[in-house]
């Protein structure tokens, strides 16, 4: 079962875990379990996606109780007027805080995205984010001796594919365990110590004003055991709950 963190009879919002997918995917015909379905048999109703949540990332994941709410959530979520709050742990010291101002050309996959358009534009993606710990452990994963990690906050202004991950890695601080954008001896590392192999990235934190009624809804999700055990490894603090 998912840890519910939010419903009222036009929502629902979950804490989705590292691995698992929002809804069924062409790709990954294999699969199983699908977040959406799991909410739906959990709470007894048929639920509508309203934003993006990559399979690695844990987090909050918000969805509507009708196609009409849905609408609506979209609707404030292209207005932007709903803030997103991430925590990543990535590989160096990155900047004390800054902002990341890179346009992303969108990468379609190669079966679900398969209908975009070829050689689409450029789209306008800004992230601000916020060092809050780091450091340097006497071991060493690449050529250099010690091994350098930063804890992360990140707010992203805009919500495009895999915005997150690549603005880190263009700042040349990939994330952890990502192994799209990431750094392979990196993540070979986390899979020798660690039980469970995972992105480190999570969304923490949405804010947004309720669809129906206007009021603001915060909804944090806590970190499960795997993002956890990550800080633990790379000697970086625990992140106090209460104040995300």
């Amino acid at each position: 079962m998912l840890e519910i963190l939010y419903q009222d009879e036009h929502l629902v919002a979950v804490n989705k875990p590292s691995g698992l997918l929002v809804h069924r995917s062409l790709i990954d015909k294999h699969e199983t379990q699908f977040a959406m379905q799991m909410v739906r048999d959990q709470i007894g109703q048929y639920v509508y996606p309203v934003h993006r949540l990559d399979r690695p990332t844990s987090g909050v994941l918000l969805m509507a109780l009708s196609s009409e709410t849905a609408k609506l959530v979209c609707a404030v979520i292209e207005a932007r007027k709903m803030s997103k709050t991430y925590y990543a742990i990535s590989r160096g010291h990155t900047p004390e805080q800054g902002i990341i101002d890179k346009a992303l050309i969108e990468q379609p996959d190669k079966i679900s995205d398969k209908k975009m358009q070829l050689n689409p534009p450029a789209k306008e993606a800004v992230t601000q984010f916020e060092t809050l710990a780091k450091s340097t452990l006497d071991i060493e994963i690449n050529r250099y001796p010690q091994s350098r990690f930063s804890l992360v906050k990140l707010m992203p202004i805009h919500g495009r594919k895999h915005q997150i991950r690549r603005h880190l890695a263009h700042l040349r601080h990939p994330i952890l365990g990502d192994v799209n954008y990431g750094d392979n001896k990196y993540n070979r590392y986390l899979r020798d110590q660690l039980n469970q192999f995972r992105l480190a990235l999570h969304a923490a934190k949405v804010e947004i004003p309720h669809p129906i009624t206007g009021e603001m809804l915060t909804i944090t999700a806590g970190f499960d055991q795997s993002f956890q055990q990550i800080l633990q490894l790379t000697q970086l603090p625990m992140i106090n709950e209460e104040n995300l």
